[in-house]
């Protein structure tokens, strides 16, 4: 029996999900035992990862030229990018990670390696198959989100403004599932998709998650 997009996705999101073990930073978070040097420190990673992100995604936009339901995807995601970039300056300053910090400040290699991998696909991935990595990743990422959004109100006394670059990620995104299932439909009902090869970019995508959630709880 041929899959549909929405079997194939569900499969691999449960393939990839990570070990609750590999993310030793969130349930501290969770907790309220994490310190504010930590939440500085997770705001100005994520000052370099989101706009790396954006640009990698509109890259693969304009590789997907010829996949118009990739195309929308892409252009999607990188849309909710510039949100989540104009919603994270608000996180920064409440954990006191002001202009001049963020300008004087190191990013550590260990959360940088992210967006790097998002990188590397955006040049050398087929779209279709960066479409199944990236999907399957953001599950997991969605769900940190939740946690740490309501931890920030809970045990920090963040504001709501504060707390909305992870609101944006936590939130349902009902139009982003239905383009990806769209790009993933369109590229089995041609041919376009190489599971193996979506499945090894989803792995990395996920060690390389799991390696900025430890290098933010040990930095070297």
């Amino acid at each position: 029996m041929t899959r549909t997009a929405r079997e194939l996705l569900k499969t691999i999101a449960a393939e990839l999900a990570p070990d609750p073990r590999a993310n030793p930073l969130v349930p501290l978070i969770a907790s309220g035992e994490a310190d504010r040097e930590v939440l500085a420190t997770l705001a100005l990673e994520q000052m370099r990862v989101i706009p790396a992100d954006r640009r990698a995604f509109l890259q693969l936009a304009l590789r997907s030229s010829a996949e118009p339901e990739a195309d929308a995807y892409f252009t999607a995601l990188a849309e909710g990018e510039a949100i989540a970039q104009r919603r994270l300056p608000a996180f920064a300053a409440a954990c006191g990670a002001d202009e001049a910090r963020a300008s004087a400040y190191t990013p550590l290699p260990g959360c940088q390696a992210y967006p790097a991998y998002v990188a590397w696909l955006a040049l050398n991935a087929a779209p279709a198959d960066a479409v199944l990595a990236v999907t399957a990743n953001f599950s997991a990422w969605g769900g940190y989100c939740a946690t740490i959004a309501g931890a920030l109100r809970t045990h920090y006394g963040f504001t709501d403004g504060a707390c909305a670059f992870f609101d944006f990620f936590a939130e349902p995104a009902p139009d982003l599932d239905r383009a990806a299932e769209n790009a993933v439909q369109a590229a089995l009902d041609t041919g376009r998709l190489d599971e193996t090869r979506a499945r090894s970019y989803g792995r990395l995508l996920q060690s390389y998650e799991a390696l900025f959630w430890r290098t933010l709880q040990r930095p070297a």
